[in-house]
């Protein structure tokens, strides 16, 4: 595995720009925390961008402890995330909740950079830019 570039450490004073970093909510680092407690010390939310869903991307998350080049890593709340560089321009600015509801709990995106989303909320669209592996198709998710 290539060694890591980061963009950005968790020892590094983050960027004072919020759209130059992926953030958690007060309730996603709880539950980011709570999930990499008994992992290496390595371990972080990898988050990432895959083509597909009934909007175009889709969002993926791992527990990910290898780092890749062009990787961007924040801490944020007693957490970390990372980043790859494809999924960068995408991510640019996004925070990562944690919400329970009566149909479960998952983590939910908030990007500033989709222009749409369908209803299950875990598919989106940007401004015209196609999908990593061309465009999506078929139900949500």
């Amino acid at each position: 595995m290539p060694q890591t570039n980061h963009a950005s450490s968790p020892d590094a004073r983050p960027p004072s720009d919020p759209l130059e970093r992926v953030t958690f909510s007060v309730a996603g680092a709880a539950k980011a925390s709570a999930l990499l407690a008994d992992q290496p010390a390595a371990a972080a939310i990898r988050v990432f961008i895959k083509s597909g869903g009934c909007s175009g991307y889709s969002y993926g998350m791992s527990i990910d402890e290898q780092r890749l080049d062009g990787d961007r890593e924040f801490a944020d709340g007693g957490a970390r995330v990372v980043v790859d560089a494809r999924s960068w321009p995408l991510l640019r600015g996004s925070e990562i909740d944690y919400v329970e509801n009566m149909m479960g709990g998952g983590f939910h995106v908030t990007n500033p950079n989709a222009t749409s989303a369908c209803g299950c909320g875990s598919s989106f669209r940007t401004d015209g830019r196609a999908a990593p592996d061309g465009e999506g198709s078929g139900g949500c998710g």
